[in-house]
């Protein structure tokens, strides 16, 4: 079997590559090596092997192959500089046109014989009642078998390679020469895997895959290729969990206490609901383990996270530790602190702030609390992480909302205790399942999948920017109820100053309309203490309408605004609108969410939309949305970026694989914790060889 050698060869010594081509593709593409090239896998295919006859064919077709020969040239001038070149082609059946504009009509005449049997391959279109094929690929007939050509390989080239030449076709020619000088691969997954799954080869598979005979077998070199990718994803992201839970104890706590007890007996603000009863079991039952916990807290806008992450806190408490909650703003810190505190009331514990703001003897207190053992929970930003930060006995650790905590600043909090606290992560941010498994795969998930009795879903209507008018009468009525409004501004950085102007416009249009009423404005240009001023603002209740760009998407509570008006909808995406929608619907008053679009929509955003207005279950709301943009743009993962690159799997579509692929890849850590059983070498060799499967823990965990 072939070693790693030849993929690994640089791309310029493959026959058809050279210097030049081997820039672009490096550049354009990221192909290196002969190995980038075999696994930079085609988008689509076209049939080969059928031969239409030129009488059948109609210019709806897609693309089609015919035999025939050229009967005449003709040259037609367009500008001085570019010719129109018609070739009159018959298969005896009927007559069609060859068409080539500019440099290709006179390569055609150069290239191509009168009365020579060719093969000719293209997309038919109609021109004055007749046949034509634009710029088509053409074969002299005796030197093509057509019942072996299969399906032709299609690949995604930029515009920069198409300018030099390099179109899907000069594509697919560089992939034959590597397919054709291509030595056996070797296997990468264990026979036992290969022959229990019926899979196929990765020989057969990465010779298939680009030139497949049909449409089933290129279906088994799919499932082979997905399922293989998938698995080192799934093993390594078990194998580093496995590592951690080997190598880290936790702390034991068995014991519930005083303080949890009488905050659940006389502090609960309502029932807890079924699902937040459930997570705490969960969290109770790994914080008593002896293992550290590392779990991840899923749940909708509203249903309860704080008061969950607060109970897990109160039996860290009552085990003798401290513990500490992360939020990504100042503001958001502030907020836990004021929710934190009005949930324990008149208990005896000292709940303290640590942000940027928190300067000198006040600061100096907080830090001596936090030695002494005085301070019990500390709520604040990533400041806590900092070194002066020092805990007596920090047995409990919870983030919050889209901090992307990693491995390096576990490490740091870990530092500050002679065990590594227990860690809750919690986000707002529903992620599908298939999509937790591989962003959080070294985090156990629970999930709160109901909201607290009492509250009602939120009403979300779209209207066209044409009855603005009537939105704007909405508004006024629910102010002099006495509610408060929201109204988002997209602002994405592509169109940074035209969207300012947006939002500046859009200020001006809104205080001239609602002249009666007070306006806050607050968009991510601002200096960090104005817009602190003017959210205070709008949360005293100092002014009624709040105008912002998406800043508002986490953070401010605001239990008094019932009304979110989302102008441009269309510019946002699914989990961007379900998260402004969670601004509001906090309070026991009905909330509504307004989505202002044009009346012209495409049929996606058509789409996300009508989801908006059908549901408020943000699980389903992720599921669509991973559905029609894929795992790179959503929420939270298109900031920290997809820390490994899918070449062919998509987590959208390939939730059965995903799953396939962590039983397979579970069962082998359990068998094997420590990695040195020689049945699984294979794997473990794979994972450390191939640098391409390796995550960046820092960034998504």
């Amino acid at each position: 079997m072939m070693n790693y050698d030849f993929l690994g060869q640089d791309i310029t010594y493959l026959p058809g590559v050279g210097p030049n081509r081997k820039k672009l593709l490096s550049k354009e593409l990221g192909i290196e090596t002969f190995g980038d090239l075999l696994e930079y896998y085609p988008y689509k295919y076209v049939d080969r092997s059928r031969v239409y006859t030129v009488s059948e064919l109609t210019g709806d077709m897609p693309f089609v192959q015919v035999v025939g020969t050229i009967l005449s040239f003709e040259t037609f001038k367009m500008k001085p500089t570019k010719d129109r070149v018609v070739a009159h082609f018959s298969d005896g059946t009927a007559v069609m046109d060859l068409v080539w504009f500019g440099a290709g009509g006179k390569y055609a005449k150069q290239n191509y014989r009168i009365g020579t049997e060719y093969l000719v391959f293209g997309r038919p279109t109609v021109f004055n009642n007749r046949i034509q094929v634009s710029h088509p690929d053409i074969d002299e007939a005796s030197k093509t078998d057509t019942s072996a050509m299969g399906m032709q390989p299609y690949y995604n080239t930029t515009d920069r390679m198409k300018n030099a030449g390099l179109t899907t076709r000069g594509m697919e020619r560089l992939t034959k020469t590597l397919v054709e000088k291509l030595p056996p691969v070797a296997e990468t997954l264990p026979d036992f895997i290969v022959g229990r799954l019926h899979l196929m080869g990765r020989d057969e598979a990465l010779r298939t895959i680009h030139y497949p005979k049909d449409a089933k077998t290129l279906e088994r070199a799919r499932v082979r290729l997905k399922f293989e990718e998938l698995f080192f994803v799934q093993l390594n992201i078990l194998r580093y969990a496995s590592d951690q839970r080997r190598k880290y104890r936790g702390y034991v706590f068995g014991h519930i206490g005083p303080i949890f007890n009488t905050f659940y007996k006389s502090h609960l603000p309502f029932p807890l609901t079924e699902a937040q009863k459930r997570v705490v079991r969960e969290i109770r039952k790994d914080m008593g383990s002896g293992r550290q916990m590392n779990r991840l807290l899923q749940g909708d806008v509203g249903s309860g996270k704080t008061l969950v992450a607060l109970m897990s806190m109160l039996i860290a408490l009552d085990n003798g530790y401290q513990a500490c909650i992360m939020a990504p703003t100042e503001i958001l810190a502030e907020q836990h602190l004021q929710t934190i505190r009005d949930f324990l009331g008149d208990m005896p514990l000292r709940v303290e702030l640590l942000t940027g703001i928190v300067k000198g003897r006040r600061r100096q207190e907080v830090l001596d609390g936090l030695l002494d053992g005085s301070v019990h929970i500390l709520v604040g930003t990533h400041a806590v992480i900092e070194d002066p930060v020092q805990f007596m006995k920090l047995g409990m650790v919870v983030v919050d909302e889209q901090h992307r905590f990693g491995v390096a600043q576990r490490a740091k909090l870990w530092a500050k205790s002679a065990n590594p606290p227990h860690v809750l992560v919690m986000t707002a941010t529903p992620i599908p399942r298939t999509l937790a498994m591989t962003l959080y795969g070294d985090l156990d998930v629970s999930v709160i999948d109901e909201l607290p009795p009492g509250r009602k879903p939120i009403v979300t209507q779209h209207y066209f920017d044409a009855r603005i008018t009537s939105l704007y009468e909405g508004i006024r009525r629910q102010i002099r109820l006495g509610r408060q409004v929201y109204i988002v501004f997209p602002l994405i950085e592509e169109s940074e100053k035209s969207d300012m102007k947006n939002l500046e416009q859009g200020f001006e249009v809104l205080s001239e309309a609602f002249p009666e009423f007070r306006l806050s404005k607050v968009h991510g240009k601002m200096k960090p203490a104005d817009k602190e001023a003017e959210m205070k603002r709008f949360v005293s209740g100092e002014t009624q309408i709040l105008v912002a760009t998406t800043v508002i998407e986490v953070g401010v509570n605001v239990p008094n605004a019932s009304v979110m008006v989302i102008m441009d909808a269309q510019r946002f995406g699914l989990s961007q609108l379900h998260q402004l929608r969670g601004r509001v619907g906090r309070g026991a008053d009905q909330s509504f969410c307004l989505l202002v679009t044009p009346y012209k929509l495409s049929e996606e955003t058509r789409k996300r939309i009508d989801i908006m207005c059908d549901t408020n279950d943000g699980f389903r709301i992720a599921e669509a949305d991973l559905k029609l943009r894929g795992p790179g743009d959503l929420e939270g993962t298109a900031q920290s970026g997809m820390a490994f690159d899918l070449k062919i799997a998509d987590i959208a579509r390939d939730g059965q694989l995903v799953q396939m692929a962590r039983d397979e890849a579970q069962a082998i850590v359990d068998d094997d914790p420590a990695c040195n059983s020689q049945e699984y070498q294979l794997l473990w060799q794979q994972l450390n060889d191939q640098h391409k499967a390796k995550i960046n823990w820092g960034v998504i965990s």
